[in-house]
């Protein structure tokens, strides 16, 4: 019990630091130069502290039971099962798992010229095509790097194709399908498929599966745009809530507590029963550890109706209403550095973020600090925020943005070490969460809407931005540590730990 009492505490603390400075930053803007109407700021508040909960009880279970799973299911698939066996179940898994993905219902209906049981379908098989292909190249050792350039030239390539109203949301769908439910599990699987290999660069090949599994989506996304044409089609945003009284409020968040219950049944239940499918025929790990499993797989559930609850009944009124008065000020152009600055700090409430950063943690044993990655992905999304809100601004296309983010991230995995391009683009996905669909796109939206521009060629497209630049943030990073070990500044157990994750032509330079 105090193992729980300690977890619990220090799952709270870490969840107050990420949403206390969002609750600041919205109630300063509500006093000041955006005033929010009372039902919608109390929706907020009420919102934040169910997040906070979610937050806590997410994290605790992912620690407890996602990733414990996930490892344990890999090793066990590369160590026992032949290899069209691995690649059948990775393939089945992607594909289950992202059908029961709650973001992508949402990704279906921004796109109405397609049907959206066949932009799910499709979607599904892009993940788990290529998370056969993650799994090949861990169990292989070949480069992600150059993987990652072919995979993009297609992409690309593609994009010059499409109509101009599938570019935002085909970019966007990389980011949405890799949500919290997901990312713990296929992350810790890349750390199980890796420790089979005893090689030098396991640890670093442990990551990336999440940057090729954000690829899946956009292809597919793009491949539809090609067969079929959005006409007239318009996206038409939520109205805003308007609440006369508590009763009404508790009503409000009381309708939605049921629907994300059952979102989250679906979307638990495929990584669950996959697991006991192990454990009854292969794992047979010990009651005590299996027991702590269950716990941690009803934290995890817990955390996340609390959480989903909280953003999307609470936040995105909030976003929508915030963008759209801003938008109507005489200096709209206020919108750039709010953004930023709501960037910032936001990514610190993505759920999956605190699970990457612990990950990244002990898999270096702490020669690459979560804290100072922690700062670098919320630098790299406050970059992002201020270039999605130039785009709403000015309606530049996004193919301007992500074209020349995209060449410059590739062109970094050259010059810093494997390790810092694997996370950096698994990353990219991590960041781009719930939160950011939930509360950074309806404020793009309210804005895009008050100004008059194209709400899906131009709000659209954020949570892409907000998964490129942590790309480039992270490998500066990388390129920062690389220079300082090479002039002797960095010394001693930091030097030593930081010379494993080198490659090899990094170890002969220095």
């Amino acid at each position: 019990m105090d193992f729980y009492q300690t977890k619990f505490a220090e799952k709270l603390e870490e969840a107050l630091k990420a949403v206390l400075p969002i609750i600041g930053i919205v109630l300063l803007l509500s006093f000041t130069i955006a005033p929010i109407p009372p039902s919608i700021l109390l929706l907020f508040l009420f919102g934040a502290v169910l997040l906070v909960i979610g937050m806590m009880f997410f994290t605790l279970g992912a620690e407890l039971a996602m990733t414990p799973m996930g490892e344990k299911v890999g090793t066990k698939m590369a160590h026992s099962l032949k290899l069209w066996i691995v690649c059948l179940l990775c393939f089945l898994l992607g594909v289950i798992i992202t059908i029961s993905e709650p973001d992508l219902q949402v990704l279906a209906e921004q796109v109405p010229s397609v049907p959206n049981m066949v932009l799910i379908l499709a979607v599904a098989f892009g993940v788990g095509f290529f998370l056969v292909v993650a799994m090949m190249r861990m169990l292989f050792s070949r480069s992600l790097p150059s993987l990652l350039i072919l995979c993009y030239i297609i992409v690309f390539v593609l994009a010059f194709l499409v109509p101009k109203d599938f570019l935002a949301v085909a970019f966007d769908s990389g980011g949405v399908t890799t949500g919290p439910m997901t990312v713990p599990f296929i992350m810790s699987m890349g750390v199980g498929f890796a420790a089979v290999r005893s090689d030098k660069h396991a640890e670093a090949d442990s990551f990336g599966l999440v940057a090729l599994c954000s690829i899946g989506p956009i292809l597919a996304v793009l491949l539809l745009g090609l067969l079929y044409h959005p006409g007239d089609a318009v996206y038409t945003p939520a109205a805003l809530p308007i609440l006369q009284d508590s009763v009404e409020l508790g009503q409000y968040f009381a309708v939605g507590f049921p629907e994300y219950m059952k979102e989250i049944m679906f979307s638990l239940f495929p990584i669950a029963a996959f697991f006991a499918a192990f454990q009854i025929f292969s794992l047979k790990l010990k009651k005590k550890t299996l027991l702590k499993i269950i716990i941690g797989i009803a934290y995890t559930y817990i955390g996340l109706v609390l959480f989903l609850t909280g953003v999307n009944v609470g936040f995105m009124p909030a976003g929508n209403h915030l963008g759209q008065t801003i938008a109507a000020l005489p200096y709209r152009w206020i919108l750039i550095p709010i953004g930023m600055i709501i960037g910032y700090f936001i990514v610190k409430a993505e759920p999956a973020v605190y699970v990457l950063m612990e990950q990244v943690e002990e898999i270096t044993s702490g020669a690459i600090s979560g804290q100072t990655m922690g700062v670098s992905l919320s630098l790299g999304v406050a970059v992002s925020l201020g270039l999605a809100m130039t785009r709403v601004l000015t309606g530049i296309s996004i193919f301007w943005f992500i074209l020349p983010g995209y060449v410059i991230a590739i062109c970094l995995s050259f010059f810093v070490p494997k390790i810092f391009t694997a996370i950096a683009f698994d990353s990219g996905g991590v960041a781009s969460g719930p939160m950011t669909a939930t509360f950074l796109l309806p404020f793009a939206m309210g804005a895009c809407q008050e100004i008059g521009g194209d709400i899906v060629r131009d709000a659209f497209g954020i949570v892409a931005m907000v998964a490129m630049t942590p790309l480039i943030a992270i490998q500066i990073q990388g390129a920062v540590y690389k220079f300082r070990t090479e002039k002797g500044e960095i010394t001693g157990t930091e030097s030593v730990s930081y010379l494993d994750i080198l490659a090899d032509d990094d170890i002969i330079e220095l």
